[in-house]
């Protein structure tokens, strides 16, 4: 038997409320990896009512073609997730396709998953997230005005407001900045906060560039997290609070030349 090195891919439903990729960002990650076609499937409610046979028979078979089918070992489908694996494989032979099993991937003894990737985000444990990802986690967003504090007081920060589902908790991280329209990078310390010591109540992220800007702002960047520094914390002044961002300026300078 041979094997198409660059099949289509059926993309199922994210059931997920919270997405860790926009659609964008998974179809050019799915890309990187070789993939030339990508079929996404809206899940509409015509496509939750088939029942698993149906569902193979109109989608993978009819609609696709699909001579190899690969899922994880966990993998539902059809109406109220009625089919499983073996059924999945019990349909291979009549439909024509070949059912294979992925086992799951484990980093550090724990199931690799997107629910567990998001829970490590929350928890701001970036690194082993990467780790999982194989990637930094990254969100991306337009560069937005600020409060003007940071330029007057402590340091001068670029501004994200983004779109991103899934959030690191808040603190200080050591991150790198990616200018989406320029190809510019830097490395960067980015803070996920409220601005406590400046009395603030809404959520922001600033990003401090450890290296100089060397031209005009950028207008949209991604913002991809390394590392955990710190919490965020209140503190007595802003001059206290611009030498605590010196101080983790320095941990990351040390962080980058370890790396490096």
């Amino acid at each position: 038997m041979t094997f198409d090195p660059h099949p289509a891919l059926v993309v199922a439903p994210e059931r997920a409320p919270r997405l860790l990729t926009t659609p964008e960002e998974r179809c050019a990650l799915i890309k990187a990896q070789g993939i030339e076609q990508i079929l996404m499937l809206p899940f509409t409610a015509d496509i939750a009512k088939l029942a698993p046979e149906e569902f193979i028979e109109q989608i993978v078979v009819k609609a696709l073609g699909a001579k190899i089918v690969l899922v994880g070992d966990n993998f539902r489908f059809g109406y109220q997730q009625a089919g499983n694996t073996r059924l999945l494989a019990e349909l291979g032979e009549p439909y024509g396709y070949e059912t294979r099993v992925v086992d799951p991937v484990k980093c550090r003894g724990r199931i690799v998953s997107s629910s567990e990737v998001r829970r490590l985000i929350g928890e701001g444990d970036v690194a082993l997230a990467a780790r999982m990802l194989e990637r930094p986690y990254a969100i991306t967003g337009e560069v937005v005005s600020g409060h003007g504090v940071g330029a007057k007081q402590t340091v001068p920060t670029l501004n994200l407001r983004t779109a991103a589902e899934v959030l690191p908790r808040t603190g200080v991280y050591i991150t790198r900045t990616h200018d989406l329209d320029g190809g510019r990078r830097w490395k960067s310390v980015s803070n996920i906060g409220y601005r406590p010591t400046f009395g603030g109540s809404d959520l922001s992220i600033e990003t401090f560039l450890l290296e100089p800007l060397d031209g005009p702002a950028p207008a949209r960047i991604r913002l991809e997290f390394c590392h955990r520094l710190r919490d965020e914390r209140k503190f007595d002044s802003a001059g206290a609070l611009k030498a605590q961002i010196l101080q983790d300026v320095a941990r990351a300078g040390k962080f980058f030349r370890r790396i490096n």
